[in-house]
């Protein structure tokens, strides 16, 4: 059994009444994995914005493995405390990570916020030292492309995760980096400039999937629907 852990922010917990890039995911694996696996994590439910609550689960298909570790306005800083014991109750084999934005937003700077990927990613491996990891930069929103500053930190912490990912890759615990994706366009792919719509959690599954494929031979590419 090959468990996954999707972990991120609002972009990954998702909203009431969303498919989350979770399932989009989860059903690339269930066409292309040649083999048993699952979603873990100790969270299971969905934002409710009505309630300003992770307390959903109004999926728009909710027959899935839907355990992950996210939460709305959760960065790095806030993930990397909880990373150790999610990792020894799941026994999570590959970490798929979708952090940043909030941190650079609210609570650290770039550099601050590549220090907590370093502590969050020996977190993980001393509660499981051949954990893999996925790591995706952060997409940029709206407010990078309105406030110069902080556009400038999210292309600075990209750079920075890379060198990163790169210095802490192991062969017992690999690191991946993710490829943003391509054709990813806050106008056309969220429904707010920010949070994913149905083109965007299909580019941003697409996006860790074509890593674990390219990178590790892991499933097989990526075919996006519209469901």
């Amino acid at each position: 059994m090959l468990r996954f852990m999707p972990v991120g922010d609002s972009m990954t917990i998702g909203s009431a009444g969303e498919h989350t890039w979770r399932y989009r995911l989860w059903r690339h694996l269930c066409a292309t994995y040649d083999g048993p696996f699952s979603l873990v994590g100790p969270r299971e439910t969905l934002h409710d914005k009505a309630t300003d609550t992770p307390t959903s689960y109004a999926y728009a298909e909710p027959d899935f493995p839907r355990a992950h570790l996210a939460g709305w306005g959760e960065g790095w800083i806030h993930m990397t405390p909880l990373i150790g014991g999610a990792v020894r109750e799941t026994r999570a084999d590959v970490l798929l990570v979708s952090l940043g934005l909030i941190d650079l937003g609210f609570y650290t700077n770039a550099e601050q916020t590549d220090e907590n990927v370093r502590k969050f990613v020996a977190e993980a491996r001393r509660a499981r030292p051949r954990v893999r990891m996925v790591l995706l930069p952060v997409i940029p929103n709206i407010r990078a492309e309105t406030e110069a500053a902080f556009g400038a930190q999210v292309t600075l912490f990209n750079d920075l995760l890379a060198k990163t990912a790169a210095d802490l890759d192991e062969p017992g615990s690999p690191i991946l980096l993710a490829s943003p994706p391509p054709s990813y366009d806050f106008h056309r792919d969220t429904y707010d400039g920010t949070h994913p719509n149905a083109n965007g959690e299909h580019k941003i599954a697409g996006a860790f999937a074509e890593a674990m494929y390219q990178g590790w031979g892991v499933a097989g590419p990526y075919a996006a629907g519209t469901d």
